[in-house]
């Protein structure tokens, strides 16, 4: 994103940081809302529920998304112990993908509700480029949020559909390998090798089916 900067893409840049950061929010709210849903209060204990940016975003994970393009957001805490059903892991971890997916919906048929009526704001370049890159953002978040590598929320989903062994297997192995593999995921990618192109054109195509105005 810092080349965006240096190369005067000003407006851009200032889109994309606002984006990430709501995006990154609601995620995290998504994920404290489920918990507190499933009996654990923990996250609402420690200031998670809510999305008051401050509380989710870490200025470390933040700047290195300005800096390299990849980051992260506080981890909402949970307790295990205090959820009041089998599937609370799954909903929880689903809830913040869900809550991008959610965005996301909103912002394409906001955008698309606008310009079909004329509403003149909406038909301005600069409208136009913010509900671009916030639908594609959060699309993009949703989607690889549910890798199941490492500590994304993929992780926590997949063992849902994996027979027990293979499941108890899966875990062991991602909480040794996990984070390693999907930091090379990333190098890869920025070596420039495609790793994440599916990614991209999955939102593409997750854009035209959100929408269902105009």
């Amino acid at each position: 994103m810092i080349a965006l900067l240096i190369d005067g893409q000003v407006l851009l840049f200032a889109v994309l940081l606002v984006t990430i950061i709501i995006s990154l929010s609601f995620h995290e709210f998504g994920h404290a809302w489920s918990a507190k849903y499933y009996g654990d209060n923990t996250a609402e204990s420690l200031g998670r529920l809510t999305l008051n940016p401050v509380s989710h975003i870490d200025p470390t994970g933040l700047l290195m998304i300005i800096l390299v393009g990849f980051g992260w957001a506080k981890p909402v805490p949970t307790n295990p112990r205090n959820f009041n059903s089998f599937w609370a892991t799954f909903f929880i971890a689903l809830a913040g993908p869900a809550a991008n997916l959610i965005l996301a919906f909103l912002a394409v048929n906001i955008y698309m509700l606008g310009v079909t009526n004329n509403v003149e704001f909406m038909l301005q370049e600069g409208t136009s480029i913010f509900f671009y890159w916030f639908t594609y953002i959060n699309l993009l978040l949703m989607l690889f949020n549910l890798i199941p590598l490492g500590p994304l929320d993929g992780h926590y989903i997949l063992p849902y559909f994996l027979p027990k062994r293979i499941s108890q297997k899966y875990r062991e192995l991602n909480q040794q390998y996990g984070g390693f593999a999907i930091l090379g995921l990333v190098l890869l990618s920025y070596a420039g090798l495609p790793i994440f192109s599916g990614l991209r054109s999955a939102a593409d195509w997750f854009i035209q089916v959100l929408r269902v105005v105009g």
